[in-house]
This record gives structure tokens, C-alpha cells and sequence, in this order.
């Protein structure tokens, strides 16, 4: 059994540990309020977005939104990984750097390149993918406007012809404790599902064409956006239920150390009383 200036020492050092995870889950819970807050209120308009532009694309005659939508024998592509700067925060962050591996095999390493968002994402495929980019600053000030361009950056180098598929893989914040990996295409624009015709009741001014121009790069920036702020929210989500865990075993070892402690000290107790006992009556015999 450890002595009693150890077992004091592992109950300080657990204690300073579990005040440690209380104070990241506290932070967390406060940061993920607003970041669920936001991301709450940016899907409708993000899908409601998504499905307009899709609709309004498919009954487009001739190739006006044709940059866009060609789908184009898929040679090369670029996988946007986005993870968060930070770890503690369980599994994450390895749970997108699984799905981005596992794309490069479906695709082929040679054939797929990958855009960081996040240093998590760099630091654990660099080694193994080409990374062409890590802009893990956007965490540093997560504005629509530092994603937009971001967004502009992804759709030059689908229309340059440089890759003919891009995919975004990040975490789709549910609730604190429940995040899901999803795989979401972002260049080519996916076909519409259903009735193409969903648009044709519609008085368009300016014309359909000019509102197709205008919402498609718009549509991407927001899909991104969204995408981004998702990561976010399921970053702090996730990191609040690590650190909680965290702290309640670190309760539940400082508790037990604590126990230890008392029984060593009492078995020391007890074995200095029995010398005593013993020598007071070896003076008296």
C-alpha cells in the first residue's frame, strides 16, 4: 500500500484536476447556447435556400447554371474536412478523420486532395493526404463573411476544372450529447429530388436567370456557413459531455483515494498504538 504523503499528493493532484474539467464544462455550456442558438435559427433558411435554388436550376433551359451542376467524370476530389482547433472533446474529431480516410480509399489517395478547416484536420492528415489548405483561423472570428470566402476559394477550383467533386464531412450538431459525421456534396450542385417544376407558378423579377446567378454562389456560402457553424456547436456539445464525464470520475477517484488515505492512516495509527501497548509492557515485565 502507497504511503500517506503519496496518497496526499494523488488527492491534490485529482482535485486540481477535476476543478480543471468543472471550469471547460462550464465554458463549453455557455459557448454552446449561443453556438446552438445560431445554428438553430440558420438551418431553415439554409435548406429553405438549398431546395429554391434546386428547383429553380432544373427547370432552367439551355447551360446558364451549367458551371454548376455539370456532373463531370470524377477524377479528382477535394474533401473539405472540418474539425475543431481544440481536442477534449471525445471522439469528435477521429470520428471525421475516419470518414475523410475512408473517402480516400473509396476515391483512391492519389485522387483526393484535402481543404483543413480546423487544425485537428490538418494535424492528423497531413501525414497521410495532401492537404492543400488549412484555414484553421476561421475559428479565430466564425463570421459569415471569413467563410464566404473560404466558400469563393472552393468554388474557383471546381470550375477551373482543378477537381470535379468537392465534399464537406463535419459534425451535425443533434444535442449536447449526440453529434452525427454526415458526408454532404457541395460542388456539383445535386440534382433536384421530386418534381422539377416546383417553381412554375412563380412571377420572377428580375428574370429566373438572373436570380439563378445571384443565389447559387449565395447558396454555397451559406451551405458552408452552415456546415461550419455546425462543427461548432457540436464541438462545444460534445467537449461540455467529455468534461462532464471527466469530472465525475475524477470525483469518483478522489473519493476512493480519500478512503485509502483513511484506511492507511488508520492501520498506521493502530500499528503505533500496538508499539506502544507492546513496549509498555516489556518495561513492565
Amino acid at each position: 500500500m502507497a504511503n500517506l504523503k503519496e496518497i496526499r499528493s494523488r488527492i491534490t493532484s485529482v482535485s486540481s484536476t477535476m476543478q480543471i474539467t468543472s471550469a471547460m464544462k462550464m465554458v463549453s455550456a455557455a459557448k454552446l447556447k449561443k453556438a446552438q442558438d445560431a445554428i438553430t435559427a440558420m438551418r431553415p433558411y439554409s435548406e429553405k435556400l438549398t431546395e429554391l435554388i434546386q428547383g429553380l436550376s432544373a427547370s432552367l433551359e439551355g447551360d446558364v447554371a451549367a458551371k454548376y451542376t455539370t456532373q463531370r467524370e470524377v477524377k479528382k476530389v477535394l474533401v473539405v474536412a472540418i474539425t475543431s482547433n481544440r481536442g477534449l472533446c471525445g471522439a469528435l474529431n477521429s470520428n471525421v478523420l475516419k470518414q475523410v480516410k475512408a473517402l480516400s480509399e473509396k476515391y483512391g489517395h492519389d485522387n483526393v486532395g484535402i481543404f483543413a478547416i480546423g487544425k485537428k484536420a490538418n494535424d492528423g492528415l497531413h501525414k497521410t493526404n495532401f492537404v492543400i489548405a488549412n484555414r484553421s483561423d476561421v475559428f479565430d472570428d466564425l463570421t459569415f463573411e471569413n467563410v464566404a470566402h473560404i466558400a469563393e476559394s472552393l468554388t474557383h477550383l471546381f470550375m477551373d476544372g482543378e477537381y470535379d467533386k468537392i465534399e464537406l464531412v463535419y459534425n451535425q450538431f443533434k444535442n449536447a450529447a449526440t453529434q452525427v459525421v454526415v458526408t454532404e456534396q457541395f460542388l456539383p450542385l445535386a440534382p433536384i429530388q421530386g418534381d422539377a417544376s416546383t417553381a412554375a407558378d412563380y412571377i420572377f423579377e428580375p428574370s429566373k436567370v438572373e436570380i439563378v446567378m445571384e443565389l447559387i454562389p449565395k447558396s454555397l456560402k451559406t451551405q458552408l456557413y452552415k456546415a461550419v457553424r455546425d462543427s461548432f456547436a457540436a464541438e462545444h456539445g460534445a467537449r461540455m459531455t467529455a468534461m462532464h464525464k471527466a469530472t465525475d470520475n475524477a470525483t469518483e477517484l478522489r473519493n476512493q483515494l480519500k478512503l485509502t488515505y483513511n484506511k492507511a492512516r488508520q492501520a498506521a495509527i493502530t500499528g503505533e498504538i500496538l508499539e506502544i501497548v507492546g513496549g509498555a509492557e516489556a518495561l513492565n515485565s
